[in-house]
């Protein structure tokens, strides 16, 4: 059986609740108290800001992160900045940060060769971790068209410091272009 732990308030609080946590009886305290302190450290003591709950916070976050060096037929490239913000606690891009920019420079690629009237969606999305971008470190972000076809697209991103040229990241989007109703 299920009990909900009722107990003083705790940085967990400020956020916002996506689910209310459970707590099954099985699980040792030990347990429950390291798992409880590893979130209040990745949440910290703060409140979240206002800002923070805004409609499409995210996008805006990612998208300033950006700044457009080049734009080509079929090609991309861009600069991007390691802010604390989309930092992890081991003081790197966050993954999922790294994954949003990828998914935001593929659709603009993917853009470049695909016509405005046709309709993309993503349907995957891989991206390959293979060195960590240190906080506040300048990193090039490159998006090129793979494969671009009447219904797919494929769009390969590369992740590399600004100073060495060293590859951190890599990514591939597949887009599927929606069918044009008949009428």
């Amino acid at each position: 059986m299920a009990e909900r732990l009722m107990d003083k308030p705790s940085a967990t609080d400020c956020a916002p609740p996506l689910t209310e946590a459970t707590i099954w009886r099985d699980v040792p305290e030990q347990n429950r108290l390291v798992t409880v302190a590893f979130f209040e450290r990745q949440v910290g003591a703060a409140a979240i800001a206002a800002d923070y709950l805004r409609k499409d916070f995210w996008s805006r976050l990612i998208v300033g992160l950006l700044k457009i060096e080049r734009v080509e037929r079929g090609r991309i490239s861009c600069f991007a900045s390691v802010k604390p913000a989309v930092a992890n606690s081991f003081h790197g891009l966050h993954g999922g940060a790294a994954a949003a920019i990828s998914e935001v420079v593929s659709i603009a690629c993917a853009r470049t060769v695909v016509a405005e009237d046709n309709e993309l969606f993503l349907g995957e999305l891989g991206t390959s971790y293979l060195s960590a971008a240190q906080a506040n470190a300048e990193l090039t972000v490159d998006a090129f068209v793979i494969r671009s076809g009447r219904n797919v697209t494929v769009i390969g991103v590369e992740f590399k410091m600004r100073e060495t040229s060293k590859l951190l990241y890599t990514a591939h989007a597949t887009f599927y272009t929606m069918p044009k109703a008949k009428l």
